[in-house]
């Protein structure tokens, strides 16, 4: 990529704070949600690799999206803590890569979470056709999918807002590298890349939310009609949880960048930005696998496994 048009080579991620009392304590707070969140999808990586009755189109997606979501937070969490604690410089190149491998994740992430919910819908409404409409092949074209959507929205993005001469300023106003704060630092009319960024936003986050919202709805529809009151008031439980981690994760990239760059004001988009980057990470494994008595059961079973090779 071509760097001659560039006045700026480092560029300074402002964070959260400048009080050294609150950075540290900012620091110790992050660092413990992301060890949580990173531990908590291992876990459930490594429960479906040993768990043989685990081995089903449901946990093939949660595992793969647990790996999806060890590489986002892997993406934001360190440079964050390190820039609350020491320097908090980011070169030319490195804000790019951020940039690049975040929306890669994330835009796979959005589109996961819709097949997983579609995943809910074939086993709750097609309970006789789930084996054929969710067999392994179909999986796998599923996840590929999703991969494919990040890839393309993390090339032509990042590549969109690094060909844009930065002259304003070097000061990012916020704790990693995202598309807004640095379209405010751009010399050059930046309404062509907002009209990407809005068609982008309504491919990679409003289409996928419509998905997931249709499934879900349907889910509840064929429960309502065709199950017990047991039955009814449990899948609501798990629906309703599921839908308020779909909600944050959607609404707050929604709120953040379909936004006008007038109504633009980094304290708000801060908080949004922790919504879908740092808590939804942390809530995912305990919501869809975690509380789950499938994964409940596979961890008892290992534990004994375990037991009678010490034994």
């Amino acid at each position: 990529m071509e760097r001659r048009n560039y006045t700026v080579h480092v560029f300074i991620l402002v964070g959260f704070s400048t009080s050294p009392q609150l950075k540290y304590l900012l620091f110790v707070i992050f660092l413990f949600i992301f060890m949580i969140s990173l531990l908590a999808h291992m876990f459930i990586i490594l429960i479906y690799r040993f768990s043989p009755n685990l081995h089903t189109p449901m946990y093939f997606l949660l595992a793969n999206f647990s790996i999806l979501e060890i590489g986002y937070i892997s993406t934001i969490s360190p440079k964050m803590l390190i820039n609350l604690v020491s320097q908090n410089t980011i070169t030319f190149y490195e804000c790019a890569l951020q940039m690049s491998c975040y929306l890669l994740l994330a835009s796979a992430e959005c589109y996961m979470l819709a097949v997983i919910a579609y995943d809910r819908y074939n086993a709750i409404c097609h309970p006789l056709l789930y084996n054929v409409l969710m067999r392994r092949i179909v999986c796998i074209r599923l996840v590929i999918g999703c991969w494919f959507v990040g890839l393309y929205v993390s090339i032509l993005q990042p590549l969109l807002i690094f060909l844009l001469p930065f002259c304003k300023s070097n000061r990012i106003n916020h704790f990693f590298c995202d598309i807004t704060p640095l379209l405010s630092l751009a010399c050059n009319n930046t309404q062509f890349n907002e009209i990407i960024l809005l068609i982008m936003t309504v491919i990679v986050v409003v289409v996928p939310f419509m998905l997931t919202v249709i499934s879900y709805a349907n889910i509840m529809w064929t429960i309502i009609n065709h199950h017990s009151a047991g039955t009814r008031k449990k899948a609501f439980s798990t629906c309703t949880s599921h839908f308020i981690v779909v909600a944050i994760s959607y609404g707050a990239a929604s709120i953040m960048y379909l936004r006008p760059r007038s109504s633009y004001g980094m304290n708000g988009e801060k908080f949004l930005s922790l919504l879908y980057a740092i808590i939804a990470p942390l809530m995912n494994p305990f919501i869809y696998s975690l509380r789950n008595n499938d994964v409940k059961n596979a961890v008892k079973k290992l534990k004994c496994e375990i037991a009678q090779d010490g034994g």
